[in-house]
């Protein structure tokens, strides 16, 4: 495999200037919407970690009254 090459954060903010504005809107699209994809992905796995400790009992649920009882035994 080749050794990918790294850029400093001032070589990539010159490389994004050198672009069309066309160009640069499209880079903005495609960041904004992999970060978008990469939190859902996050809140997935949570989702999918919690129901995994509560089928396993590990989650506490109940009202305020029951959550604050339980955290003062």
């Amino acid at each position: 495999m080749a050794k990918m090459k790294t850029y400093s954060f001032n070589q990539i903010l010159e490389l994004v200037e050198e672009m069309s504005d066309d160009e640069k809107f499209t880079l903005l699209d495609l960041v904004g919407h992999r970060l978008r994809e990469k939190r859902r992905d996050e809140i997935a796995l949570n989702i999918a970690r919690s129901n995994e400790e509560y089928t396993q009992g590990q989650v506490f649920r109940g009202t305020l009254a029951e959550v604050m009882a339980e955290l003062r035994r």
